[in-house]
């Protein structure tokens, strides 16, 4: 099937999003919270080795992606080496407190635990720069053989929804799915259940969104009016659990108010408000480690390791928010609206300019369910503005020519297909109701 090339809405009754069953979010705010929160704790020796005390009972509990690495102590500290995958999932499951959070486990209509958010976090290479794919749980792909927790074999199925590859085994089989999928290696892994994304919210002290309507959604208790807000806690869950209210009322609607959420989100953490509050740092990290220790944070063996935490960290806290691009893995309609399907050809354009470190440039809308709008752009604050300005160099004339160095190519920017449809961190969205 072709994707869609006149721009048309698609129809907001599409069945693809009005699934009943409620999802969250699979929460980047924990993994970076709890990175930076190292990072900026490990700045002297005394609080880099009171870190490593507190988190390195999270390593026994890490879940082998078939990349574990080495763990090491941390005394000397430096940006990570090289280019970094990190897969992101969020799960729903229905144990403990999770339980009160979803209708669906209340009345029994959901079997196993499966992600319901799925999301790669690419950071390149020298240049850095960030790119976060969001990938639609019921896209229909390949999944591999996997080996469950419990040891079970699961076989390769030919075309099953995303979400599932978590319910048949685990981190390590969604790990597998999206590597096959995309051709990319995953070092690095995480999953997050429900009330680990509201303890860390809390822990960050909210994140700032933005309503261009005012929002109604009896399936998560959404009634807000249009306006900014400061979420956190079990407005946070909610905010990135809602589709019916808003956009066409898909799935992928709710892609972009999670990329909306995100992008304030890292605005928060590169500000001084955040980075130069020691408490706050402090109680991101205790949260971070108390929801390993407590069954809602999983994290890949690789990922257990506080050094590699902080050398992540150190490679993306200074990336320009032109650099950090949010995006959704381009999707067309199955035949009835009720699955999606991966447009390959596409996705090769986002994944090819990736393996090449090329800039991004989004031709497309900031969503593909039509659950965000453009309302401005946000500046960087510039640490340096009072600063005294250094003084011009030039360039030393060559001795035996005299002509000057050249200056460095201009990079060109990939300008995906308008089927990539996302928004970078500059760009300021505001949630639109569903029409």
């Amino acid at each position: 099937m072709s994707a869609r090339t006149d721009g048309s809405r698609r129809q907001p009754v599409a069945r693809h999003g009005i699934l009943t069953s409620p999802k969250p979010f699979a929460q980047i705010l924990t993994v970076l919270g709890a990175i930076v929160a190292v990072v900026v704790l490990s700045a002297t020796s005394v609080a880099a080795f009171a870190a490593w005390n507190a988190v390195s009972s999270v390593e026994a509990a890490g879940v082998d992606i078939g990349d574990a690495g080495e763990a090491q102590l941390p005394p000397t500290l430096g940006e990570i080496e090289g280019g970094v995958n990190l897969l992101l999932v969020g799960t729903d499951s229905c144990e403990g407190a999770n339980a009160s959070l979803s209708g669906a486990c209340q009345n029994g209509d959901t079997d196993g635990e499966r992600n319901d958010v799925t999301m790669l976090l690419h950071i390149s290479d020298n240049p850095r720069r960030v790119t976060v794919v969001s990938f639609p749980r019921d896209m229909i792909v390949p999944i591999p053989s996997c080996t469950g927790e419990d040891g079970r074999q699961y076989s390769a199925m030919s075309a099953q929804m995303l979400n599932v590859s978590y319910m048949y085994g685990g981190l390590s089989c969604s790990v597998a799915t999206v590597e096959k999928l995309t051709g990319i290696d995953i070092q690095f892994a995480a999953a997050i259940r429900w009330t680990g994304v509201i303890n860390m919210s809390d822990a960050i002290g909210g994140v700032r969104v933005c309503l261009s309507d005012p929002i109604k959604d009896d399936h998560t208790g959404i009634n807000w009016p249009a306006g900014e807000r400061t979420l956190q806690g079990v407005e946070a869950l909610q905010f990135l659990r809602i589709r019916h209210g808003i956009g066409d009322g898909s799935d992928l609607g709710r892609i972009s108010n999670q990329q909306q959420f995100m992008s304030s989100l890292v605005r928060k953490l590169q500000s001084d408000g955040v980075l130069a509050n020691p408490g706050t740092l402090l109680n991101l990290a205790t949260t971070a480690v108390k929801q390993v220790n407590d069954g809602q944070l999983v994290l890949s063996k690789s990922l257990a390791n506080p050094q590699k935490m902080v050398q992540i960290a150190m490679a993306v806290k200074d990336v320009a928010y032109e650099d950090i691009v949010f995006v959704q893995y381009p999707t067309v309609y199955a035949e009835g609206g009720l699955r999606v399907q991966p447009v390959l050809s596409d996705a090769a354009v986002l994944f090819d300019a990736l393996a090449n470190n090329q800039p991004l440039q989004l031709t497309g809308s900031t969503s593909d369910g039509y659950g965000t709008e453009v309302v401005g752009e946000a500046t960087k604050p510039d640490a340096g503005a009072t600063a005294t300005p250094a003084p011009t160099e030039t360039a030393a004339p060559d001795a035996g020519t005299g002509a000057t160095e050249a200056p460095a190519p201009t990079e060109t920017s990939v300008a995906l297909p308008s089927t990539v449809t996302g928004q970078n961190a500059a760009q300021v969205t505001c949630t639109v109701a569903q029409r």
